[in-house]
C-alpha cells in the first residue's frame, strides 16, 4: 500500500527562509465519468479524461517563516488578486489534512495567489485544475526545502497526482498530458485508485483533438460536485452505473487505440447524459443543465446528421457543452459554432480549447528564460 506519510519532513528553524513556487495546471474533461466515491477520495469506477490546454489554473505560493507559534497551517489566499476567505478556508482545511505527508506546512506562512482562465464553478472542473496546481506546488516546495529528497520525474508526478486526489478526485488526472486514467482496472497495467497514470497508445486520429467549451451559464452551480458525489450513496441506480462505467471504460480503450471515432463519440455523449441522469435521479433530485444546453445538443446532433462530420458533445458537472472533434474539421465546425451555437452561449462566450500537454512549472520556465 502506497504511503507518503513522512514525519521527518520538519524544517530546521535556522534554515527557514522566504521563497516561492509557481505552477500552471490544466482542467480535464472526463470521457468516462467518475461520479461516486468511497473512503478518502477513492473512485467507485475507473475514469479516463482529456487534459485540456486553454482552461487552466495559475497558482503562485509565496512562503516565509511563520510569525507566530500557533500550531496550524497559516494561509492567505487571493483569487484573481482579491482575498477570498471561502477558498482560503477550503485550502487551509485541505493542507491541514495532509500534514502527515508534509508536517512542515505548520512551520510556514503562505500567501497563495491563484486564478482561472475560465469561469469558476460552472462545470469546467475548476477543482481539477486548482487542486492539481496546488499539489504540484507542494511537491516542488518539498524538493526546494529538502535537498535530500530524491524523486524521478515519474515519481514526482505520481506523488502530485496522489496529493491532488486528496483535494479533488478529478484533479489527479490533470497532472498528465493528453489523456489520463484514474481507477484500478485489470484492463490497464499499473492503474490505481490512489493516483492517475498517463494513457498510452492513443491513435493518431486523436492528435490535436479539439474540445471547444460553450459557456451556457457562468454562475455558481446549485449543487456542488462534492455534494453530488455524496448523493450517489443513496441513488437507486448507483451499482448498475458503476458496472456500466467499467464496461464502457473497456470499450473506450479499444476505440482510442484503434481510432474508432464513432464509438468514441457515442460513449462520450452517453456518459455525459448518464451523468446528468444520475443527478436527476438523486434524492433530492437536481438539474444542472439549462434550456440552452439542450438546444445546443439538438443542433449538434442535427449538424452531425446533415454533414456526416464527427462532431460530438460532452458535459461535465454543469450546464456548459464540450464539443469534441478532430483537427481536420476545425474550420467547418468552428464556423458552425459562430453562426449557429454562439447565440445560445452566455454573452456569446466560448473557449476554443484542445487536448493539452499538461502542467507547466512556471518557476523553472522563468529561470530557463
Amino acid at each position: 500500500m502506497l504511503n507518503y506519510t513522512n514525519p521527518k519532513l520538519i524544517l530546521e528553524r535556522s534554515k527557514i527562509g522566504p521563497g516561492q513556487v509557481e505552477w500552471r495546471s490544466p482542467s480535464n474533461l472526463a470521457i468516462i465519468k467518475y461520479w461516486g466515491k468511497h473512503g478518502r477520495q477513492l473512485p467507485r469506477n475507473p475514469s479516463i479524461s482529456f487534459t485540456l490546454d486553454e482552461a487552466h489554473t495559475h497558482t503562485l505560493i509565496k512562503y516565509r517563516p511563520k510569525d507566530s507559534n500557533v500550531h496550524k497551517v497559516d494561509v492567505n489566499l487571493y483569487f484573481h488578486q482579491v482575498r477570498n476567505e471561502q477558498f482560503e478556508q477550503k485550502v487551509q482545511t485541505f493542507l491541514e489534512s495532509i500534514v502527515d505527508i508534509y508536517p512542515f506546512l505548520r512551520q510556514l506562512q503562505f500567501d497563495i495567489y491563484t486564478s482561472n482562465s475560465f469561469p469558476h464553478s460552472a462545470g469546467i472542473a475548476s477543482s481539477a485544475s486548482g487542486m492539481s496546481a496546488l499539489a504540484l506546488c507542494l511537491c516542488s516546495l518539498e524538493q526546494e526545502l529538502f535537498e535530500e529528497v530524491e524523486m524521478t520525474e515519474a515519481e514526482f508526478y505520481q506523488k502530485a497526482s496522489y496529493i491532488a486526489r486528496l483535494g479533488s478526485g478529478s484533479a489527479c488526472r490533470s497532472v498528465y498530458p493528453r489523456m489520463a486514467i484514474w481507477g484500478e482496472s485489470n484492463a490497464v497495467d499499473n492503474s490505481s485508485d490512489l493516483y492517475a497514470i498517463p494513457f498510452t497508445g492513443l491513435h493518431q486520429s486523436f492528435d490535436n483533438f479539439h474540445d471547444d467549451i460553450l459557456i451556457v451559464h457562468k454562475g455558481e452551480k446549485s449543487v456542488s460536485s462534492r455534494a453530488g458525489h455524496a448523493l450517489m450513496e443513496g441513488n437507486l441506480y448507483a451499482d448498475n452505473r458503476y458496472t456500466q462505467a467499467r464496461q464502457r471504460f473497456r470499450t473506450l480503450l479499444g476505440a482510442l487505440r484503434s481510432g474508432d471515432m464513432e464509438v468514441f463519440g457515442q460513449i462520450a455523449e452517453n456518459e455525459a447524459l448518464t451523468l446528468h441522469a444520475l443527478m436527476m435521479t438523486s434524492q433530492p433530485s437536481y438539474i444542472l443543465m439549462q434550456p440552452n444546453s439542450l438546444k445546443i445538443i439538438e443542433l449538434v446532433r442535427a449538424y452531425r446528421q446533415d454533414t456526416k462530420q464527427p462532431l460530438y458533445f460532452s458535459l461535465d458537472a454543469g450546464p456548459n457543452l464540450h464539443l469534441l472533434y478532430p483537427d481536420d474539421f476545425r474550420a467547418d465546425i468552428q464556423a458552425f459554432i459562430r453562426s449557429e451555437l454562439q447565440p445560445y452561449c452566455y454573452n456569446g462566450e466560448w473557449i476554443a480549447d484542445r487536448m493539452g500537454e499538461g502542467p507547466t512549472n512556471l518557476q523553472t520556465k522563468l529561470l530557463d528564460s
